[in-house]
């Protein structure tokens, strides 16, 4: 994405070619994440803010629980989207604001990448990656909304990365969201942001918050994987 600044100095008919130079270098530079972050800022204060879903309640966290051996391959590569801090909230007041910027990024993340299953965009069975070229499974997808959300303040202990069984009986990943008025679950298969018992899953297990060890949800059995676009 390029943008053309010009600015005029001085009488007017002149410009700095010194700083249009610079803001074109610097428009240049802007990653595919960056445009996404630039869209999802779009809104207006014209914009109505939808309603609050009913208070919910929060999934239940069971016993420690291994993670998918391809998220244990991402913490390796990005130990800081592993880390937890334990000074951040567990969990966040759900406000009007918060409830746009959750509907807002996830449905312009599902919109901006293309879903493809691992092993034809990486060559294995599952991997956890950011989809910075545009394409990814639902991990992949559901860390750069997480990356985005964090971006805006949101605190990652907050945000928990979450293995289910879909709807056709596969292992699937969503990211949980942890409110106050209960756990809601962002995903590529719909633009709605749900609440966890109306999205149809079964919850296995998800990021713990206390430590890197994962807890199982609601007596869940863990997948293999979770190779699922």
């Amino acid at each position: 994405m390029r943008y053309a600044v010009l600015r005029g100095v001085g009488d007017g008919s002149a410009f700095s070619r010194g700083v249009v130079g610079q803001r074109l270098r610097r428009a240049a530079q802007l990653s595919f994440v960056g445009a996404i972050l630039l869209l999802g800022g779009a809104t207006t204060q014209a914009q109505t803010v939808a309603s609050l879903p009913e208070t919910g309640t929060a999934a239940e966290q069971g016993a420690p629980a291994r993670p998918v051996a391809a998220w244990n391959d991402f913490c390796a590569r990005y130990p800081a989207e592993c880390a937890v801090d334990t000074s951040e909230p567990a969990v966040i007041a759900l406000t009007p604001a918060l409830w746009q910027t959750l509907a807002s990024v996830n449905r312009r993340v599902n919109a901006r990448i293309k879903p493809i299953t691992d092993a034809a965009h990486w060559g294995v069975v599952d991997r956890w990656d950011f989809p910075d070229d545009g394409f990814g499974d639902c991990e992949d997808i559901q860390l750069l909304k997480r990356r985005l959300l964090i971006e805006r303040r949101l605190p990652r202990r907050a945000l928990r990365m979450t293995v289910v069984i879909d709807e056709i009986g596969e292992g699937h990943a969503v990211l949980m969201v942890r409110t106050d008025r209960g756990d809601l679950i962002l995903d590529n298969k719909t633009n709605a942001v749900l609440p966890w018992q109306r999205t149809g899953y079964s919850f296995v297990k998800r990021e713990g918050q206390d430590g890197k060890a994962w807890v199982t949800l609601n007596n869940g059995a863990s997948p293999v994987t979770t190779a699922n676009r």
